[in-house]
């Protein structure tokens, strides 16, 4: 598996800014949107389950679950972008992820932040 198989984040072209910092250089903030987020809940398949069960016996990473966060993560990443931009936000500061077990049966990612409309200075 390659390296952009374990990477992710924004695509260089996007047309909402997304960053993890309370302001942005160069840009004025002329209006808070407030909120946004996306979120997906993923399971894990059995196969995972007992291939990364084996795995944990002997030590190491656990390269599918590693693929399935990564996938999951940028999902929500995605929908938190969809949801800034119908909501007319062009970026979103203070971008955070929260990751949690959801009952057993899977990995709730939450992608959350603050859209706002900014303009260059």
């Amino acid at each position: 598996m390659g390296i952009d198989e374990y990477g992710g984040g924004q695509v260089p072209q996007s047309d909402v800014l997304v960053v993890t910092t309370n302001d942005l250089p160069g840009y004025r903030v002329q209006e808070v949107i407030g909120e946004v987020f996306g979120l997906t809940v993923r399971s894990r398949h059995l196969g995972s389950q007992i291939g990364a069960g084996l795995k944990s016996m002997v030590g190491g990473e656990l390269k599918g679950l590693t693929k399935t966060l990564v996938q999951t993560r940028n999902q929500a990443m995605e929908r938190l972008v969809e949801q800034a931009r119908s909501r007319g936000a062009n970026a979103v500061l203070a971008f955070r992820f929260d990751v949690t077990e959801a009952a057993d049966v899977g990995t709730e990612v939450c992608a959350y932040g603050t859209a706002v409309v900014v303009a260059r200075e």
